[in-house]
């Protein structure tokens, strides 16, 4: 029965979609529209739920702008979105959808598990996928060559949040002077779902920086995607204290874990257990339902958070008000953003595509179209991602990491914060060829 729910929920969410985004109100009737179609994979009900349902609704609404602004060159996209309930087998099975019966030409993913387990399968069916997991296996284009991201990879993420806080707390703030001069190492540990492909993603590479600038690694912590309380897990690493916690779950549970290490006396103002987040586990909500125990929390942005200033935020926020202007906007979160960052690079590279003659839509030549757009996604897009607040977008058919540039933001005064630029590839210019793939 629940189910059954799910899929009658998805059903309609999916219309209510088609209905945003292939067609204008009181419209008098025209003859139809050339248009192209384009799958999109979303968990609005499932366990990431906390951060889908904010992007999904990004989604549409770029896509609305994008078609109101004259689509592909004179083509309309026409966006067939579906909820998934972050369920690997029933991504599979609508993936199938897309690709066997609404015949799309591309498909905007999700997750990191049914991303990873439909790679093989897209790479066979040479089908462009781009998604919201920024798993760095999807980024080999060797092994994953229909595989994109839109933005920086979560090892680089992760390395880059943990050398942020290395350079600027570790090795320059008061409350470690002592343990830096008596030779202490500063401890790490992970919180997060072992199950998860998502949670996982970054830590090989995380512990792999976190060995190469001396911590002391501390026996990882399985923390539900779920949860709800936290307090054993906090419990087991009391006795000798973390100084960099990395999370790698979604905002809900890294909230309750950050309060479970406020209210045992962890963290706090001078307190010397600071938190470093993935990008799914910080955002807007996060102070909400963390309040000072999110205090200092570091993180590497995915791109502009909502509110920041960047130059299409006017835009961003004149849809989210024409399309849902029930969903208040202090309740808007970064997935908005993020949302139209994953439909505009498919809009730009559809339009490249279209301007070289390759874009062919009609039915015998969707294969080649389908394959053919690979190329134009493995391009410098920076121009376009930097007016939502992404230093770069630069892919190439040897590397699908499309930046190395991390932005860093940090919670300070209750408020996220610009903390700036962090260039991980010019920074560690020899490592980086051998950090691809993971």
């Amino acid at each position: 029965m629940k189910k059954n729910w799910y899929m009658l929920a998805g059903s309609i969410l999916m219309a209510v979609a088609l209905v945003a985004v292939g067609c204008g109100k009181g419209a008098a009737p025209a003859a139809p529209a050339v248009e192209i179609k384009v799958g999109a994979l979303q968990d609005m009900t499932g366990a990431t739920s906390d951060v889908g349902k904010d992007e999904a609704l990004g989604v549409v609404e770029a896509t609305t702008y994008f078609n109101d602004q004259g689509g592909v060159n004179g083509k309309r996209i026409k966006l067939f979105q579906y909820d998934y309930g972050y369920r690997v087998p029933e991504a599979v099975t609508t993936y199938k959808r897309f690709r066997d019966f609404d015949k799309v030409v591309s498909v905007l993913g999700w997750g990191t598990g049914d991303t990873e387990a439909l790679s093989p399968t897209v790479t066979k069916d040479k089908i462009v996928y781009l998604s919201s997991s920024f798993s760095g296996a999807l980024c080999n284009p060797e092994k994953t060559p229909y595989n994109f991201v839109y933005s920086s990879d979560y090892s680089t993420k992760a390395r880059a949040t943990l050398q942020y806080w290395y350079d600027n707390y570790w090795m320059k703030d008061p409350r470690y002077k002592a343990d830096r001069e008596a030779g202490r190492k500063p401890r790490f540990v992970f919180f997060g779902m072992f199950a998860s492909p998502y949670a996982t993603a970054p830590v090989a590479a995380i512990k792999e920086q976190a060995k190469a600038l001396g911590f002391e690694i501390l026996n990882d912590q399985d923390v539900s995607l779920f949860a709800l309380d936290t307090k054993s897990q906090v419990l087991a690493v009391k006795e000798t204290p973390p100084d960099f916690v990395w999370h790698g779950n979604t905002t809900m549970s890294v909230a309750t874990a950050l309060k479970d290490f406020y209210s045992m006396g962890l963290t706090g103002p001078g307190k010397k257990t600071m938190h470093g987040v993935n990008c799914w586990g910080v955002d807007e909500n996060l102070i909400k339902l963390a309040g000072p125990a999110c205090e200092e929390v570091v993180t590497a942005a995915v791109c502009a958070y909502f509110g920041w200033d960047y130059p299409l935020r006017n835009t961003v926020v004149q849809y989210c008000q024409k399309l849902n202007p029930g969903t208040p906007l202090d309740s808007r979160l970064i997935r908005t953003v993020q949302g139209w960052v994953k439909v505009g690079l498919m809009v730009e590279a559809l339009k490249d595509m279209d301007n070289a003659g390759e874009l062919n839509l009609a039915p015998e030549a969707l294969a080649t179209t389908r394959e053919g757009l690979k190329k134009y996604l493995e391009a410098d897009f920076s121009s376009f991602t930097s007016q939502l607040g992404l230093p770069e977008y630069v892919c190439t058919d040897k590397d699908h990491r499309p930046s190395g540039k991390i932005v860093i933001a940090q919670i300070q005064g209750g408020k996220i914060v610009d903390r700036g630029v962090l260039d991980m590839k010019a920074k560690f210019a020899s490592e980086w060829p051998k950090w691809l793939g993971y």
